[in-house]
């Protein structure tokens, strides 16, 4: 349930309210609003105590939470939550443009991958140092030291980096290097990452699996936040249907359904999304008519001879192209308000 509070409060009534909630066994979580505070309560509740807190000094009224997902509700917070990854604000109204190889296969290739996709546009690169394939006999990334060529990218470019955390033993070292983490698809409903994921004070970005509904989908963002990490972005990107032509089925309805049911933001992932380099800036433009804050692309100088995901790669020469419609659609529909 949400108590919200009355306006300008006293701290010492807020406290109270907060205090009595944890004796009748509830976890307190606290959103600061424009005028008000608001009192997010999880825990098994009934008609005597919505009415027994509905009598507090400075209780305005009780709001029942009728959603499975509590905390990542729009009825818990109203206002849509910006993540802010260094200077990027996420959530907004600016669109972030997440760009990168797939893997980070070497240093020199990567370092000059960073560079091109910052001078068109980029915002913040992306690149896995940990790869989660099918095939064990796939390229499975440098590990550690993918980890520290994305430091080094962030050093010469100045942007943030996204990568891939596939276990929780290894969040504490992927967080002394990179500026988001991000659960992939496969991962999604890994309840124990997810909850180790919320005990650290970094953005996560969390990826839909290719068979979870919207529900599902929020409710492992539920488990990040529930457990201290309010920091989650969503990404769309893609889910398995009975097409065979494209990679997965991108779900741009995601996108405005996540804004209507949460207050999180959401990215979309055309990449993944499609499996077709062809398709990416399409559905790109069409991710931002839906309302995404931001897009994560792969970009790859040859994509012929990328380790992972050269088919859906863009060049350097296409992602340029790209961001430039990116940046005139944006501008038109800001326009046309």
């Amino acid at each position: 349930m949400i108590i919200v509070m009355e306006k300008n409060t006293p701290q010492e009534q807020i406290e109270q309210v907060s205090e009595k909630l944890k004796d009748k066994g509830f976890q307190v979580h606290l959103s600061q609003g424009v005028e008000r505070i608001i009192i997010g309560a999880i825990g098994e509740r009934s008609q005597a105590i919505m009415e027994m807190f509905e009598t507090l000094p400075g209780v305005e009224k009780i709001v029942p939470i009728v959603q499975p997902f509590k905390l990542a509700s729009r009825e818990f917070k109203h206002q849509t939550s910006v993540v802010r990854v260094g200077d990027n604000p996420i959530g907004d109204g600016k669109i972030q443009i997440i760009a990168g190889p797939c893997a980070v296969e070497s240093r020199e290739l990567f370092l000059e991958a960073a560079m091109m996709v910052k001078e068109a546009g980029a915002t913040m690169l992306r690149g896995g140092a940990f790869k989660p394939r099918t095939s064990p006999y796939s390229f499975q990334g440098l590990e550690e030291e993918g980890l520290k060529i994305l430091a080094e990218a962030r050093e010469l470019t100045g942007l943030p980096v996204v990568t891939e955390v596939m276990d929780p033993r290894i969040i504490d070292i992927v967080a002394c290097y990179a500026d988001v983490l991000q659960v992939g698809a496969r991962n999604m409903q890994n309840f124990f990452l997810l909850r180790e994921l919320g005990k650290i004070n970094k953005p996560v970005l969390l990826k839909r699996g290719p068979s979870a509904t919207i529900e599902e989908w929020i409710m492992a963002a539920e488990y990040i936040i529930s457990s201290g990490n309010s920091q989650v972005i969503m990404c769309e990107r893609g889910i398995r249907t009975f097409e065979n032509y494209t990679r997965n089925t991108l779900d741009l309805s995601a996108v405005p359904l996540i804004k209507q049911l949460t207050h999180l933001p959401i990215i979309v992932d055309p990449s993944h999304g499609t499996g077709k380099w062809k398709l990416v800036e399409p559905m790109a433009l069409a991710a931002i008519g839906a309302g995404c804050d931001g897009l994560m692309v792969e970009v790859h100088q040859n994509p012929s001879e990328a380790l992972s995901d050269g088919p859906q790669s863009l060049t350097p020469e296409n992602f340029n192209t790209m961001v430039k419609k990116i940046q005139n659609l944006k501008a038109a529909l800001e326009n046309g308000q």
